[in-house]
């Protein structure tokens, strides 16, 4: 089983920072999907969102960060469960002020946008269950 932190981040606006992921990953290149990535040993699953947010985004966040859900799933490239650990939080950041430093591109979407987006596994997954959320709605306030 692998385990990933993934990070919604909330604008003011409740647009979620998405990643247009380029063709290197093996899984689910040039998809759609949250910031995140998996967690190293030695590492929860918190500490992995503030680290893989900074790495991918240029985002450095000491706290803010609340925890959104679990689930897992079967991921066909690994042959087995995968569990996503779901971050989230509202940060007053624009498009200007991220960093992509893993893809083709960091961008703040609409969420009546979001489901239209050719989405990575675990986004088809869990996108839909946080944008009916009580979390992703408090933090749209």
């Amino acid at each position: 089983m692998h385990a990933f932190s993934s990070i919604a981040l909330v604008d003011r606006r409740g647009w979620l920072l998405m990643q247009e992921r380029d063709e290197h990953p093996l899984m689910d290149p040039e998809k759609w999907g949250l910031p995140g990535g998996s967690i190293e040993p030695g590492e929860t699953a918190e500490q992995a969102a503030y680290r893989e947010l900074a790495e991918e985004t240029g985002v450095h966040l000491d706290a803010g960060l609340s925890p959104a859900g679990e689930w897992t799933y079967f991921s066909p490239v690994c042959g087995g469960d995968d569990t996503v650990h779901l971050f989230a939080g509202a940060v007053d950041l624009a498009d200007a002020d991220i960093v992509c430093g893993e893809g083709r591109q960091m961008v703040f979407v609409a969420p009546e946008s979001v489901l239209g987006l050719d989405l990575t596994l675990s986004g088809r997954l869990l996108l839909p269950l946080f944008l009916d959320s009580p979390d992703y709605a408090r933090l749209c306030r």
